[in-house]
């Protein structure tokens, strides 16, 4: 059930606000349909997550279309005009350069590239916020990026390295395909950070867009060779702060609005 201001809502009324067979009428589908109740304070609260559930997506296809590379993070590289790369293998931000210029970098020149599959969702994070903030706020609140693994998050993003065990599991999620009996010499392999997209696939970086059996069949050919336990999907997902983020681009907009009154 979707509720708005504590009122249930029906539901007809969103979806026909979107194409037939679109992302956002099948992530409103099972909103309405769960069990659980989903709160928002407003209509608008609810499009923002919808509308950044969809770019999630879209920046995970976008990045497993590029050149972008799979590296451990002693074997990492980066754009050394946009980052520094520190001694622990992650992306550090360089003075002087603009988040905003930084992340379209990654996108561009992919090739120049490589690390591990949890730096690549939280690039997919900032890469889906760039395409719905507008660059002034993304500038301001992402002005010490430090790309690398779910220790070093910028706070703007929330915690979405927790994963936690959801009622309903909706195109956008952060899935982790897990492999406990991984060869101990490939532990890179010992799981795998996926973005449902929606259609029956995950996007995961260094293995791509799979089917979540397909994922499962690459892990487990990464098992060690007495290996009895099967990789397999957890039933675990990892959200941003949707409703945070909402807020700050609503509060945005609101004084960028009242900022332009005052200057015509």
């Amino acid at each position: 059930m979707i509720k708005i201001s504590g009122s249930p809502i029906n539901s007809n009324d969103v979806l026909n606000q979107y194409p037939q067979n679109s992302i956002e009428r099948k992530i409103i589908s099972i909103l309405s349909s769960s069990s659980s109740t989903y709160n928002y304070k407003s209509l608008k609260e609810l499009k923002f997550e919808l509308n950044l559930r969809v770019n999630i997506i879209n920046a995970s296809r976008e990045l497993n279309g590029t050149n972008f590379a799979f590296a451990v993070f002693r074997k990492s590289r980066c754009n050394p005009d946009y980052w520094e790369r520190t001694d622990e293998g992650g992306f550090l931000l360089k003075k002087g350069v603009k988040p905003s210029h930084a992340i379209k970098d990654i996108y561009i020149n992919a090739s120049k590239y490589a690390t591990e599959c949890a730096t690549a969702m939280v690039i997919v994070y900032y890469k889906a916020l760039l395409n719905i903030f507008p660059e002034e706020l993304f500038n301001d609140l992402f002005s010490e990026i430090y790309l690398m693994d779910w220790q070093h998050i910028d706070r703007d993003l929330g915690n979405i390295g927790y994963m936690e065990k959801e009622e309903d599991y909706l195109p956008g999620d952060r899935r982790y395909f897990k492999n406990p009996a991984v060869d101990p010499v490939h532990p890179e392999w010992q799981g795998e950070n996926a973005i449902d997209l929606g259609d029956g696939t995950y996007y995961g970086h260094g293995i791509g867009i799979k089917t979540a059996e397909k994922i499962i069949d690459i892990l487990n050919k990464l098992r060690k060779n007495d290996a009895q336990i099967s990789a397999y999907l957890m039933d675990l997902a990892g959200r941003p702060d949707f409703k945070y983020l909402a807020d700050k681009f609503y509060s945005f907009s609101s004084r960028l609005l009242k900022r332009n009154y005052k200057i015509t």
